[in-house]
């Protein structure tokens, strides 16, 4: 590790002819259960490395100034997933960027993990840019396939400041993975009997998953029922533009994540409070409920849900 980066690596393997591949967590500091998921792996590494063919580099908290804030951004309040490729002589945030950026283009495959962070929760899906390069969209299928998560989600290749952009531009085939939030889940994992996450959670269940379809370990690939929609509209996956909230309130989920919706049907209400007139937010579009705020507060704007729309996978 060297000691100039904002962020800690442990790297694993190297003797053996294989692949580099890099897996990262914590972009956002608020999203905590993917820092425990490479964690995990981290753990399981450290006590065999027998038969690890390649490079894996994992890294548990990519943004150590927004875990310290427990906030999805730093104090420069810069969006680290906004802001690669960075810069080496920039504000915190811009200088983690441009490390990470290194590291995703040293790689030949590479996976980050998310969630929803304090706010929103996510089905849990494997997604991918639409890359302009067919046999790099085949490689990041295959990677997403392996992921074992029920929802996959191919989106627009045009989005830009992303880890995925970075990879995206240096050829590097790669998916995201987004996994519940709002905390779903942690209280469990941290007062359960383990103390953390096991190899058996479908974060880390996973990534080694991916890692025997890449040759990296022994074993053989598990495969799962997936659903599969590619969205090639401009801007397609980006959460942040999606059906935001028409008023400040308190917020009540009249939907779960996963339901199959339809142009019109109820997703959410919004009370603002003081007598004032409930704000119902129906759906425009027809697809999958894929991500759902799940916090008792919205201020007008914030993002109520995203809809993976009926789309066939070309």
């Amino acid at each position: 590790m060297e000691s100039s980066l904002p962020f800690r690596i442990r790297q694993f393997g190297g003797e053996q002819e294989g692949p580099r591949l890099l897996i990262t967590a914590g972009v956002h500091g608020d999203e905590y259960l993917p820092m425990l998921a490479v964690e995990a792996l981290i753990r399981h590494f450290e006590s065999s490395e027998a038969n690890l063919r390649g490079t894996l580099t994992l890294i548990s908290i990519v943004n150590p100034p927004a875990f310290r804030r427990g906030n999805r951004c730093g104090d420069d309040q810069l969006d680290l997933a906004r802001t690669c490729p960075g810069r080496e002589d920039g504000s915190a945030t811009e200088q983690i960027a441009f490390h990470l950026s290194r590291e995703i283009e040293n790689a030949d495959y590479y996976v980050d993990i998310h969630t929803g962070g304090t706010e929103l929760c996510i089905l849990p899906m494997a997604g991918y840019i639409l890359h302009p390069d067919k046999t790099i969209l085949e490689k990041q299928r295959s990677l997403a396939n392996a992921s074992l998560l029920p929802f996959l989600w191919g989106t627009s290749a045009e989005l830009e400041g992303r880890s995925l952009s970075v990879a995206r531009d240096a050829n590097v085939p790669a998916i995201y993975v987004e996994y519940l939030g709002s905390h779903r889940e942690q209280r469990d994992i941290l007062d359960g009997e383990s103390g953390g996450v096991g190899l058996d959670h479908p974060l880390v269940a996973g990534c080694l998953n991916v890692m025997r379809h890449l040759k990296v370990v022994d074993g053989v690939e598990q495969s799962k029922p997936q659903k599969t929609v590619e969205d090639w509209r401009p801007q397609s996956g980006h959460m942040q533009l999606c059906c935001p909230a028409p008023a400040t309130g308190f917020f009540k989920a009249r939907a779960q994540i996963g339901d199959s919706i339809a142009v019109g049907d109820l997703i959410a209400e919004i009370d603002p409070g003081a007598g004032h007139p409930i704000h119902q937010v129906t759906s425009q579009q027809e697809g999958t409920l894929l991500v759902l705020r799940d916090y008792p507060r919205i201020n007008e704007g914030d993002t109520v849900a995203v809809i993976a729309e009926s789309f066939e996978k070309s």
